[in-house]
């Protein structure tokens, strides 16, 4: 059975007022990727940071999400000889 590195992923928010930034960093043997969302939250909306973590964390894990695939086309290209295009 061949060993895989391990994947850790980590987190983390940044409050300022009415806005939240989250920053994923995706750790993959060594090799780091980064993603980052923002969230902002209407004056007249309640006052609920976790719904503005949440949002923030989604955007940046699409983010996140959308570089690990040209990773992936690109390490698949070397081995192809060719351009490819992994969809989502």
């Amino acid at each position: 059975m061949q060993s895989h590195p391990v994947w850790r992923l980590e987190i983390t928010f940044t409050e300022d007022g009415r806005a939240t930034r989250a920053d994923v960093v995706l750790d993959v043997g060594g090799h780091h990727h980064h993603g980052w969302g923002r969230a902002r939250r209407d004056p007249a909306d309640v006052d609920r940071p976790i719904v503005g973590e949440e949002v923030a964390a989604a955007r940046a894990l699409i983010r996140l999400a959308h570089q690990l695939l040209r990773a992936a086309e690109s390490d698949v290209e070397e081995i192809e000889q060719h351009p490819v295009r992994i969809h989502p």
